[in-house]
């Protein structure tokens, strides 16, 4: 069994004694159940500049302890200020160190922010909990799941007015899970085996994915140079957590990301 396998059987786990404690009724019933959600595809689209969109991230299972010594609502409120596009936020424990109250914290501190609630979703229970904590975005994992589950989680998520991102690690995941519920695809760079990164596979990836779905890039993404390099390649978007939450200010690593992908930009304004 490996690392994800374990995740996802721990999941399962996690979901079958949420419902016993949680029911979906009362989950409809919490603050920000009835909020309208913010859309990161439109943020993403409408910019014309690339667009970071910022993670808050204690650990991870290749890694360990990354930072645990800051706090979400300060992050990620510094992230924003910084011009992050959207927010992503960790909320599974067990591998990643995250919880739901760092969500409802970021949540609190970022009203306006397109939120991506980062987890391993693997059934529609999940969907209610994002919504119910404020989420405007689900990540559905294809290497997690059947096209089916992916087609039906994907239409679910709609019918509670969230956007969907499907990430993918490889040209056989996009074509299987592929389907017009999906909103944006991310591509992880990363190598589930190996765990080491390529962006050559954002590279690869980017000519197969129609482009009436945002594209975002996943995994390995550290500076401003490699960023426009796939900004040309037609991805909109750059997840990035390990790289901002590493420093001893995450947001002010953003800050200077920005800077120098200004700089760039300003030097090269035909790469926009």
């Amino acid at each position: 069994m490996n690392i994800l396998d374990k995740i996802v059987a721990n999941k399962r786990t996690e979901v079958a004694q949420a419902k016993a404690h949680t029911s979906l009724d009362q989950l409809s019933t919490r603050e920000f159940f009835s909020r309208p959600t913010v859309s990161l595809r439109e943020r993403l689209s409408q910019a014309g500049l690339p667009g970071i969109i910022s993670e808050f991230k204690r650990q991870s299972p290749s890694k360990g302890i990354i930072n645990d010594q800051v706090l979400p609502e300060e992050v990620t409120a510094g992230y924003a200020q910084a011009g992050a596009a959207g927010l992503s936020v960790l909320t599974d424990t067990e591998f990643f160190g995250g919880t739901f109250a760092d969500f409802h914290k970021a949540r609190l501190a970022n009203p306006g922010t397109p939120m991506l609630r980062k987890d391993f979703m693997v059934d529609e229970y999940q969907l209610f909990e994002a919504k119910a904590m404020g989420a405007d975005v689900i990540l559905l994992i294809a290497a997690c799941l059947s096209p089916d589950e992916v087609v039906h989680l994907s239409q679910k998520a709609h019918e509670l007015g969230l956007e969907v991102l499907l990430e993918v690690h490889d040209a056989e995941e996009l074509r299987q899970s592929l389907c017009d519920t999906v909103d944006m695809v991310g591509v992880n760079n990363r190598n589930l085996k190996t765990f080491s990164t390529s962006i050559e596979t954002s590279v690869q990836l980017a000519g197969l994915i129609p482009d009436q779905f945002v594209k975002i890039s996943e995994s390995g993404l550290k500076d401003a140079e490699t960023i426009v390099e796939l900004y040309r390649h037609g991805y909109q978007g750059f997840l990035i957590g390990e790289t901002f939450m590493k420093t001893p200010d995450p947001a002010q690593a953003l800050a200077e990301l920005q800077e120098n992908l200004n700089r760039i930009i300003n030097l090269n304004p035909l790469v926009v």
